[in-house]
């Protein structure tokens, strides 16, 4: 920032806090006796078709509005404003023919930012615009601080993150994206309802990390003088519900790993997780196909969408496994080598990718499929039959123990969903529990530790079920065809 612009907005900030300091003596700082009956969205879609000599016709008097100015154009005798409120814009005309003219006066040192309220007839100008005549006006709050200019401000990234009240106040656009995430976070919650899921709540803060592979952040708690961890995820709280008798929960949930920043990746961050005992793998998928077909129609969205570039067919999911795709982007190798450690590794060297000795073929074949075929899943893919070594959680396939009854979508080459039966034998997950704990003994920071309270709740039998977590924020970045996470949540997690 230069020193200029620093000067200059100090000098605007002075200014303001004398205006303020005579509303203060004035005893008018701070109405809060206006309240607003109609918002400006309201009266454009219930009279923005009327002509001119129709809404003088129907005489649509004594409305009162509320909202921060955002355009004035002040002339003589008689001013135009536009302000906004929660719902849109709408202007308003202001004549010293209409109020006191002493009011008027003052109403022409009013700023742009300021919130003010408003009275008074609803007609259309010579231009057809839809105007509030105003009989009265009050300045409610006095904005100290300008609105950033129209244009640069708006196109500071870090201003729009840092204060997202000013990327709201300011772009509309930007406030459109938070009302869709809002309609399909509800989409998502009345799917699921429908299908005769129960919502629950489950802790954020657990004795053991668990129910995904992921490093946590840790806390403490001082009465206990223990050590806590941040949800990763809430599978294995959900799934001791299977176990007391719950059939069908899920959790609109907050989760936490402790992880790098990108644009596709917040610390905190939102995901759907659902439970269904005595479900099928299949049906599972067609429900979470169902689930983000009806949130992309809750925004109004189309079959066909664009995302980052990319143009995608919602209409159509398609289901692959994960061996076949890894084998139709990588030829040198055979399907007799997916399972051959040697075979896997000197292939992981020829494409340049670093890996663990302490990595099985399973693990190997994941990190190939991740670097090699993950980006060009454009249309909706669900990647099936996943190694066990890399699903913790999952129910082994009846035909072939080696491979996990697992999916994962892709859309625009993202992970937007996972899902699995359910491991319910408590024997096989004790094992895989320990597998875990020796992968962290040996550096891996994002292992799973040893729940021995989960074990315990298999060993009382849980029923046999799917589950899948679908990434909310994705979701949303996809459907409103946004490339960083940091435009779909409100307060993105940012370096000091």
């Amino acid at each position: 920032m230069t020193d200029s612009k620093i000067g200059g907005e100090a000098s605007i900030l002075e200014e303001r806090r004398r205006k303020l300091e005579q509303l203060r003596t004035d005893n008018k700082a701070y109405i809060n006796n206006f309240f607003p009956t109609e918002h400006a969205l309201e009266l454009h879609a219930l009279h923005g078709h009327l002509s001119k000599e129709d809404l003088e016709t129907a005489k649509i008097h004594n409305l009162a509005l509320a909202g921060r100015i955002v355009l004035k154009r002040v002339m003589g005798n008689a001013s135009f404003i536009t302000i906004r409120d929660g719902s849109g814009d709408i202007q308003i005309y202001v004549s010293k023919n209409n109020i006191d003219v002493d009011l008027y006066k003052n109403f022409k040192t009013w700023d742009l930012g300021d919130i003010i309220g408003t009275t008074g007839n609803l007609f259309k100008t010579k231009t057809e615009e839809l105007t509030l005549e105003a009989h009265s006006i009050i300045l409610i709050t006095k904005a100290l601080r300008p609105m950033p200019e129209k244009h640069k401000g708006l196109a500071d990234i870090e201003t729009r993150y840092r204060q997202r009240y000013i990327d709201l106040m300011s772009n509309p656009d930007s406030k459109e994206i938070f009302v869709k995430r809002s309609n399909i976070v509800a989409s998502v919650r009345q799917t699921m309802i429908e299908d005769g899921f129960l919502e629950v709540e489950t802790p954020m803060m657990h004795s053991i990390p668990g129910g995904a592979v992921a490093k946590p952040f840790v806390t403490h708690h001082n009465a206990l003088d223990r050590e806590l961890f941040l949800r990763i995820a809430p599978e294995l709280h959900l799934k001791r519900l299977l176990v007391g008798g719950f059939e069908k929960v899920f959790e609109i949930n907050r989760s936490f790993r402790n992880e790098g920043l990108s644009t596709r990746h917040n610390p905190e961050f939102t995901m759907l997780e659902f439970y269904a005992a005595f479900a099928t793998f299949g049906g599972t998928i067609s429900l979470t196909t169902n689930l983000i077909q009806s949130a992309s129609k809750a925004i109004g969205n189309g079959d066909h969408i664009e995302w980052d570039g990319d143009q995608i067919d919602l209409s159509s999911f398609v289901t692959k496994t994960l061996s076949e795709l890894v084998l139709a982007e990588n030829t040198a190798l055979g399907r007799q080598d997916l399972s051959n450690l040697e075979k896997l590794r000197a292939h992981a060297a020829s494409i340049k990718l670093s890996f663990k000795d302490s990595w099985g073929p399973g693990k190997l074949l994941l990190e190939i499929f991740e670097k090699t075929v993950e980006s060009k899943l454009i249309q909706p893919t669900f990647v099936t039959e996943y190694p066990v070594e890399v699903s913790p959680l999952s129910r082994r396939n009846d035909e072939d123990p080696s491979i996990a009854d697992r999916f994962e979508l892709f859309v625009g080459g993202k992970e937007i969903a996972n899902g699995f039966c359910e491991l319910n034998d408590p024997d096989d997950q004790a094992e895989r529990f320990k597998e875990q704990v020796q992968a962290k003994a040996d550096g891996d920071d994002e292992a799973m530790g040893y729940d021995e309270d989960y074990v315990a709740a298999l060993e009382h039998g849980m029923p046999p079920a799917v589950g899948v977590g679908v990434g909310i924020d994705r979701l949303v970045m996809m459907l409103t065809n946004q490339s960083s996470i940091r435009d779909v949540i409100l307060f993105p997690q940012l370096k000091s």
